[in-house]
């Protein structure tokens, strides 16, 4: 069994942790790990090979940074150059796994959900590959506990073996349709998740959708590596029809097979089930971080960088980071999405970016601003180096507060430590390596008439961001 774990995905609805730049299934919020390694270290205990993962190209250097931290083997991270659903993904996968001759049995993960009950979990693996196996295509049923609008729904049909053949699937309901199905005992929610050998969920796509199945192909016989990564042709897939799996196979195949899951499942879609699914104090309340409430009930408060106090306050969400905080009542978290399309529209930073924003080489911090300067806090893992670059705009001046640099300006490369500091002319090519054992980090003070992102020319990067 193999795991394909999808990683895609803007997770716009959680805003203002989650942002284009760093969406949820990178964000620790149900526990210590972020949602993407829980993902994988909740397969630990059952026979799963390594996985394989798909991300978008502007996530790579994430997902693997996130899976070094745990230390986890990965059976090759493909990046999508365009978004395109889930179908076609998972096509990829599953291509990009049969290329040796071999046909494992894909388990089809979301990188962002929660399961709270790791046995009933591994329970579940093992009926749905008893199904794959007899060339089912099967989906993950989870056992509704209340009425909930938010999701899809599967009605379930004959039993087979440990699961039952899939009658239908239906959109999200209205409210009154949820209660009786959900009173009917034969209505399961849609949990995203699925497990198929890799050769019948093609076969299957031949079948449906030729045409989407023939783009992955020719996409798929370009792939290239690319240092941890596996690239396939842009061009090539940006062709590619955009359909979920669902609507490509799943609901089309007279092979859709289902195995019930009950094991405190969520997708995370949003605070309010975050709140929903959390431990809660004697009035209700959910806390994260530095907070006080009096005399509230039954609220979110989430504090990522300063005192966060809310009083005489009932059913709301309140989140604050180092650049926005976001206040909403329970009911209208769903509108969250309206105010990230404002963001969007208006191009402000806030919609892609923290603060903080992280790099393959580290992290650097915008802690100060104003007419002509910007002040930085720059950290670089041990090992690491930026680019060789040059502004037009602006110069630079670097503080070591920790660790130690070699910097090279021009054709000069000296190392500066602890409490020293070095001037970058406008206009001077230069470059910025860790070569210690512990982080770097410093100051970096720009000033000029120009201090946008995209004043930089890169010369030469060891993480593949020069055009050749």
């Amino acid at each position: 069994m193999k795991p394909v774990v999808l990683a895609g995905g803007s997770g716009s609805r959680l805003w203002p942790k989650s942002r284009a730049a760093l969406p949820k299934q990178f964000l620790s919020l149900t526990s210590d790990s972020t949602m993407l390694q829980d993902t994988i270290t909740r397969l630990e205990g059952t026979k799963a090979s390594s996985p394989i993962f798909i991300c978008n190209d502007a996530h790579r250097f994430l997902v693997a940074e996130q899976l070094r931290q745990k230390k986890i083997n990965h059976g090759g991270i493909l990046l999508e150059p365009v978004g395109r659903n889930t179908a076609p993904a998972i096509a990829l996968a599953a291509l990009h796994a049969t290329i040796n001759g071999e046909d494992p049995i894909l388990l089809v993960l979301a990188a962002d959900h929660l399961i709270k009950d790791t046995s009933a979990f591994h329970s579940a693996i093992v009926d749905a590959q008893d199904l794959a196996e007899q060339g089912k295509l099967v989906t993950f049923g989870i056992v509704p506990d209340q009425p909930h609008t938010g999701y899809g729904y599967i009605k379930a049909g004959g039993q087979i073996g440990s699961g039952f053949s899939v009658s239908e699937f239906v959109e999200k309901p209205e409210i009154s349709t949820a209660q009786d199905y959900v009173a009917s005992g034969n209505y399961f929610w849609n949990s995203g998740m699925f497990m198929f050998k890799a050769s019948r969920y093609l076969e299957e796509l031949k079948k449906f959708n030729p045409e989407m199945l023939d783009v992955c192909q020719r996409a798929i016989d370009t792939e290239t590596p690319d240092l941890d990564f596996i690239r396939v042709d842009h061009d090539i897939f940006s062709t590619c029809p955009d359909d979920s799996i669902d609507y490509a196979v799943m609901e089309k195949t007279d092979s859709a097979a289902m195995v019930p899951l009950d094991a405190g499942w969520s997708d995370v879609g949003s605070w309010t089930s975050l709140w929903e699914t959390a431990s809660k104090d004697p009035n209700g309340n959910v806390t994260v971080g530095d907070t006080i409430l009096e005399n509230t009930k039954n609220s979110y408060v989430n504090a990522e960088q300063r005192l966060v106090s809310v009083i005489g306050l009932e059913d709301v969400i309140v989140v604050e980071t180092k650049d926005a905080v976001m206040v909403a009542h329970k009911d209208d978290a769903q509108s969250i999405k309206n105010v990230v399309n404002t963001l969007k529209a208006e191009q402000r930073p806030e919609f892609e970016f923290h603060r903080e924003v992280f790099r393959p080489w580290g992290s650097y911090d915008s802690i100060d601003s104003g007419d002509r300067f910007q002040v930085k806090r720059i950290t670089v893992k041990p090992g690491e180096k930026l680019s060789v670059q040059m502004h037009h705009h602006r110069a630079e001046h670097w503080i070591v507060v920790s660790g130690s640099a070699n910097v090279t300006i021009d054709d000069k490369t000296q190392l500066v430590t602890e409490n020293e500091s070095v001037y970058i002319p406008i206009g001077a090519v230069h470059a910025l390596e860790n070569p210690g054992k512990i982080p770097l980090e410093l100051i970096e003070v720009q000033s000029g008439a120009y201090l946008g992102e995209d004043d930089i020319v890169r010369f030469s990067d060891r993480y593949g961001r020069v055009s050749e």
